[in-house]
């Protein structure tokens, strides 16, 4: 997700120079602007607990001079949200446990607007399309209409959300679909916003650059090439070719307009997005899972076959890995069957200590950044194994029998403080406190909230928003979340 650099006053933090000058430092000095007329934040711990599903009543089009219907966003069990939403509490930012690099920047929020206030306006209408309000009972038994689609037709094969991405200021959401289009959502308003095709190359693995207006993705077609769109005029900028096999993961850099692809023939691409040539190459043995840490000095690069992730200063990325994580070594008592295979996502927490490796299977590792070792294994509830194919497995786009045969962008990630771990179920999400004490060898840390209402559906794919308390969860239909401002 790229993400958008404030100003940090601290020393530099990051696994690239644990040992050098300027130690880690135990807080942070963050200064960021969201907008005129943003009456207050809300540290994430505050809400943490209280996330709803929201539900949507998509507008359907209209032609010659008739307008739009009004789509609305109707919370659950938010009839009072526009009340309620003025006496949301101000708290100052908490302190990080960590520290974060000056680059951490880049999406870090310890303390993000409260969605309950920034959603207000969206939140607080809930009526129907005729402009009827929905009595709770209504609002609730409609959950199947979360931003379903209009151009949805009978006997056409189900699509399935395949990623999530969020513009530096969350002000859009992304989203890559396995019917070849690409999907924007308006999320202050709480509308969809425009669909782009694809059909001739297919797309997966959406990402906005640091302009809103312009995104890169994947082909799944025709050839591997990464497609750079400005979405304004939905035309191509321009195409970055060179791998010769499916590609299962992009990243942008954090503060520039670099990015890093990871392929299934067997290499790992530095780009910049102003010209079409690479200007890294390196050859690994699967690599299909890549991460910038926050200070965008260093990148990690995840090896399923090997177990191992590799992690290379950027500056000096035509050299060995100055460290490599031995995750068979760490991780085999917690999770035996997934640390060779079955890995879904990698990602650092903004405050550069921690990494995330998600797996497909019973729970996800919590990893040190400055050694690898286990911090953390994170168990998923029971039923909760992913639904989706794990980074470069074979794949049917459309579906098929014997077991997951849609890719995914991954089922976890972490909150923008760092601090919080996110977890989709069929039922719902889970949430981890990595600052809470595991249990026993295998280290062993369950969730500490389970938000799996009635009306909630699968969350197959998850993304945490880098600016407000605002999550996003998909399977077949997009679901957003938002703190409740009754509980």
């Amino acid at each position: 997700m790229a993400s958008t650099p404030m100003d940090v006053d601290i020393p530099d933090s990051s696994p690239a120079n644990a040992n050098g000058g300027g130690g880690p430092a135990t807080s942070l000095n963050i200064t960021r602007t969201l907008g005129s007329n943003i009456p207050s934040t809300t540290a994430i711990s505050d809400v943490i607990s209280q996330f709803r599903p929201t539900k949507v009543f998509h507008s359907v089009p209209y032609t010659g001079k008739q307008k739009k219907k009004r789509a609305v966003i109707a919370a659950a069990s938010v009839s009072r949200a526009k009340s309620k939403s003025k006496k949301t509490r101000g708290a100052p930012p908490p302190s990080g446990t960590g520290a974060a690099s000056a680059a951490t920047a880049s999406s870090i929020a310890a303390s993000t607007l409260s969605a309950s206030t920034s959603l207000a306006s969206a939140a607080a209408s809930t009526v129907d399309d005729a402009g009827h309000h929905l009595p709770r009972s209504d609002r609730r038994s409609n959950s199947s209409q979360l931003f379903k689609r209009d151009d949805a037709k009978d006997g056409r094969p189900q699509r399935h959300i395949l990623s999530l991405d969020y513009d530096d200021p969350g002000e859009l959401l992304m989203t890559s679909e396995s019917d070849e289009t690409i999907q924007i959502y308006k999320v202050r308003e709480g509308q969809h916003d425009k669909m782009l095709l694809s059909k001739k190359y297919g797309i997966k693995l959406a990402k906005f650059t640091h302009a809103s207006s312009a995104i890169i993705y994947a082909s799944t077609k025709q050839n591997d090439a990464i497609r750079y769109l400005t979405t304004h005029d939905n035309a191509f900028l321009r195409y970055f070719e060179g791998h010769e096999a499916p590609v299962t993961c992009l990243e942008m850099h954090p503060g520039k307009d670099d990015f890093i692809s990871c392929s299934k023939d067997n290499t790992v691409r530095l780009w910049n997005a102003g010209t079409r040539n690479a200007y890294g190459l390196l050859h690994l043995n699967t690599p299909y899972l890549t991460a910038w840490d926050p200070s965008g000095q260093v990148f990690a690069v995840g090896s399923p076959i090997t177990g191992m992730v590799l992690l290379y200063d950027h500056r000096n990325f035509d050299k060995a890995p100055f460290a490599e994580f031995d995750i068979v070594e760490a991780c085999h008592r917690a999770d035996p069957s997934h640390v060779m295979q079955g890995w879904t996502k990698l990602e650092f927490a903004n405050d550069g200590r921690s990494i995330l490796l998600g797996t497909k299977g019973n729970g996800h590792f919590l990893l040190g950044s400055f050694d690898g070792h286990l911090k953390a294994y994170l168990r998923k509830p029971e039923g909760g194994r992913s639904s989706r194919l794990a980074a470069g497995e074979e794949y049917s786009v459309n579906g098929g029998s014997g077991g997951p045969s849609i890719e995914g962008g991954g089922d976890c990630c972490f909150t923008s403080d760092g601090r919080y771990v996110i977890g989709g179920t069929k039922k719902g999400v889970v949430v981890w406190d990595t600052l809470g004490q595991p249990a026993g060898e295998n280290k062993v840390l369950d969730p500490i909230h389970s938000m799996d209402p009635p009306y909630a559906q699968e969350a197959a794919v998850v993304a945490w928003n880098p600016r407000f308390n605002f999550l996003t969860t998909a399977d077949q239909d997009v679901t957003f979340w938002l703190p409740d401002p009754e509980a």
